[in-house]
């Protein structure tokens, strides 16, 4: 069955520049205020919430009208901080993470027991790394870590621009952080590393050409 948090009431939303002084600061107290904001990465724009607050993920669920059922990706502005939401990393994974990261590749790995429940329905959380230094910017100063999906209503075209996040998540979002058009346009490619051999679960800009090249066995 599908199952939707509360709906949040309208606020004011904030368009800024990233490159305006500071903008990144102001986005990332947001997040650290467990306020919801729109951020810029390599593939769509995303709609983001601090990643270790239940409450702010509850409440992005609610704004995307997204299924409880379906997880909420992290994304990180360090490798060094995978271990702060991993509970181990196949080594398989980090050779891909070492290969592929900053980038388009989310990988799915076995999550800290203390990370908010509301994340995932399962002992799993997808991770990634996005090569974009504004959104890596703001991850970092709101902690290093963020609860973030594609900056649309579920079932509709992401969002490539912040005009176009803003005509979908205004009102229900306190910033949109506008870095210029996304530049792939496309959601990152997943890849289950959870057993072995690691699964494709979705193909975006990384093909599996892409990915068997990296010497590693995947399905």
């Amino acid at each position: 069955m599908t199952v939707y948090a509360e709906r949040t009431a309208s606020i004011a939303t904030r368009l800024l520049q990233a490159g305006e002084a500071d903008a990144i600061i102001a986005t990332a107290a947001a997040l650290q205020s467990g306020c919801l904001v729109v951020l810029p990465t390599d593939t769509v724009y995303g709609v983001a919430a601090d990643a270790h607050n239940q409450d702010a993920i509850l409440q992005l669920y609610a704004v995307k009208q997204r299924p409880l059922s379906k997880a909420i990706p992290i994304l990180l502005a360090d490798p060094e901080r995978l271990d702060d939401v991993a509970r181990e990393v196949p080594p398989a994974a980090r050779a891909l993470m070492a290969r592929f990261w900053p980038g388009p590749l989310t990988l799915v790995v076995p999550k800290r027991p203390d990370l908010p429940p509301a994340l995932s329905p399962d002992a799993n959380v997808a991770v990634r790394i996005p090569d974009c230094a504004v959104a890596r910017a703001v991850i970092r100063a709101a902690g290093g870590a963020v609860a973030a999906t594609s900056a649309n209503r579920s079932g509709e075209p992401p969002a490539q621009t912040a005009a176009a996040a803003l005509a979908a998540l205004g009102g229900q979002v306190v910033i949109v952080l506008d870095g210029g058009p996304a530049p792939r346009g496309l959601a990152s490619t997943v890849i289950d590393c959870t057993g072995a051999p690691l699964r494709i679960l979705r193909e975006g800009p990384l093909t599996r050409d892409d990915l068997v090249g990296s010497g590693i066995k995947i399905l």
